[in-house]
């Protein structure tokens, strides 16, 4: 019973690491690129196209979702054989670079096309799914030691910088 609950405790520290990575991404990465990608999208003819990926059927909707996906893989094949080939930094870069865009790309899709994805029950499921999951994985992640650690350190680190910034700008 005791080996049982210790590797409870081991499984559940990793998954709210794992958790804590995701919400991590969701937070600093989806959100900001989202709206990045949104800014961009004000030069009007951006603003044209999308106005039209607002309106496209739920079907077309979820082949525009789901294209950034296809149009990756081969980028990240790449990368792959790049580090494969010894250029490592290279093919991380790549990585980074492809993930950034996706996660842009994505973000900005589904903002512009969930009402189409949302017609689809599968779609709205997982939706609601992931919604509530992330609460719950929210609320157990903010309680964790870790995390409120990292949550404290941040505090003090952008408290630290304040104080530079307003003595260096006087």
């Amino acid at each position: 019973m005791i080996v049982f609950r210790w590797l409870w405790r081991v499984l559940r520290g990793v998954l709210l690491t794992l958790a804590a990575i995701v919400l991590f991404i969701e937070e600093w990465g989806w959100r900001p690129l989202t709206a990045l990608a949104a800014r961009i999208a004000r030069w009007p003819p951006l603003a044209r196209f999308e106005a039209r990926i607002a309106r496209v059927p739920p079907r077309f909707a979820l082949v525009l979702f789901l294209v950034p996906a296809v149009l990756l893989f081969p980028i990240k094949l790449l990368a792959l054989w790049l580090i494969h080939e010894g250029r490592a930094v290279l093919g991380v870069g790549v990585i980074v670079a492809a993930k950034v865009l996706g996660t842009a790309l994505v973000g900005r899709l589904f903002v512009l096309t969930e009402p189409q994805l949302m017609q689809f029950v599968w779609f709205a499921r997982a939706m609601n799914w992931w919604i509530a999951t992330k609460q719950r994985l929210k609320a157990l992640v903010a309680r964790s030691t870790p995390w409120r650690a990292v949550r404290d350190a941040m505090r003090r680190a952008r408290a630290w910088l304040r104080l530079r910034v307003r003595r260096w700008v006087r």
